[in-house]
């Protein structure tokens, strides 16, 4: 039954956020009867359990009409009052306290302008925002919180609404007539009245009057030029400024030594690796 009833109170959520663009954060306006309710059952954190009900994050909201009310309750509600006290204020633009019920309505009016859900646990003061207001109404369960399911007043609004934004309005009429009228003309080669009267004729390159080509163009891709970098001139180098190159070491084992021999003359000889090699020296 709990799984149940929190798909319950998901799909209500979403209905109002769809259909009247509630958004996180939501803002939660208590009157004196809920939150007395949440202090004297203990439900707290209050902020938390109603977050999880919603399934977002939560503001607590009250007025300054309610505060006076549970003032006015005596010792009884001095727990009640201290836990409004700790709420945000809600402006309420009454300079004498009113009571809570009549404060609360003109706060939210007819349309809810400022997305407010409403807790209260006054079953009358719930039955009349439903036929006439645009509010979720949260309502207290011995220690569970509930939410209303939208009423068939709530419900029409939504299709009204949704009725509105699909169907044109007379001035978006008018504007597609003179759209097409012009198009039309502009196809068959004429001028509209506000055309000829503006001097500023329009004129749609396209084969049907929609201003949509019937085939894509493609481009050619065509060579620009040469490469710049192909044609550069080739630069000169000095001789002066030729690397010389460095004399080569004398050969280790297997190079060539050249030795003067007694007539004067040079004379080759040629060493070899004796690796691997117990015989005579061999020259």
């Amino acid at each position: 039954m709990r799984v149940k009833r929190q798909k319950k109170n998901r799909r209500t959520v979403r209905f109002f956020t769809v259909c009247f663009g509630f958004r996180q954060p939501f803002k939660v306006l208590c009157d004196g009867t809920f939150v007395h309710h949440l202090v004297s059952r203990e439900i707290t954190p209050a902020d938390t359990v109603i977050s999880e009900l919603l399934g977002g994050p939560v503001k607590l909201f009250t007025t300054r009409c309610v505060v006076a009310e549970l003032q006015k309750l005596g010792k009884d509600y001095s727990e009640s009052l201290e836990a409004a006290q700790m709420l945000s204020t809600a402006t309420c633009e009454h300079d004498e306290a009113k009571p809570a019920d009549e404060c609360l309505s003109e706060v939210l009016g007819s349309k809810n302008s400022e997305h407010f859900f409403l807790g209260t646990q006054d079953a009358v003061f719930r039955k009349k925002l439903q036929m006439e207001s645009i509010v979720p109404l949260l309502y207290g369960l011995n220690n569970s919180l509930q939410i209303d399911q939208p009423s068939d007043f709530q419900r029409e609004v939504a299709k009204d609404s949704e009725r509105k934004r699909l169907t044109m309005t007379d001035a978006e009429k008018r504007m597609l007539e003179k759209q097409t009228a012009r198009i039309l003309a502009s196809s068959r080669g004429e001028g509209t009245a506000e055309e000829d009267e503006w001097e500023t004729p329009r004129v749609v390159n396209s084969r049907n009057g929609l201003g949509v080509k019937d085939k894509p163009q493609f481009k050619r891709n065509r060579a620009k030029g040469p490469n710049p970098l192909s044609c550069m001139k080739k630069k000169k180098v000095n001789d002066a400024k030729k690397p010389q190159s460095k004399p080569k070491a004398e050969s280790r084992s297997g190079a060539q030594e050249v030795k003067k021999g007694e007539g004067g003359g040079e004379k080759r000889t040629r060493k070899r690796s004796r690796k691997g090699k117990a015989g005579p020296d061999r020259t």
